[in-house]
């Protein structure tokens, strides 16, 4: 199975989400900068924390907040999927019947990135970890 690894969120506000999620959840929030698009990671569990249950690493996972964009479809809050190989799954996406938006991009030492639609227009990720 290609698990969920990642939560993204579009934000219009960084300061604002930041301060939310921070004050309303405990989590830990990291501001990247322009050479990272602006990202800001979100680790909303460590395993062994006094609020994680004690399988925290295998149920939880972490995300992140991007700053909307106007020439980028469907920003709205949606899951990543690691997979091992990018171009056999927007493969699989296709033949699923699920649209590819674009090709993938290179995320600077994540990995390659694209998102597609299902059946049902939610929009998702795949993302290819560099090894």
């Amino acid at each position: 199975m290609d698990p969920v690894v990642h939560f993204e969120f579009p934000y219009e506000n960084r300061e604002r989400i930041v301060a939310f999620y921070r004050t309303a959840f405990d989590w830990e929030m990291q501001v990247l900068g322009e050479d990272m698009g602006h990202y800001v990671l979100a680790t909303t569990a460590k395993p062994g924390s006094e609020k994680a249950p004690p399988d925290a690493a295998r149920g939880a996972i972490n995300g992140g907040f991007y700053q909307r964009n106007n020439d980028w479809p469907a920003q709205y809050p949606s899951v990543v999927i690691a997979v091992q190989d990018i171009q056999a799954s927007m493969r699989k996406v296709k033949e699923a019947g699920g649209e590819v938006l674009g090709e993938p991009m290179e995320i600077p030492g994540v990995g390659q990135y694209v998102s597609f639609f299902d059946t049902e227009k939610n929009r998702v990720s795949l993302l290819q970890p560099k090894m």
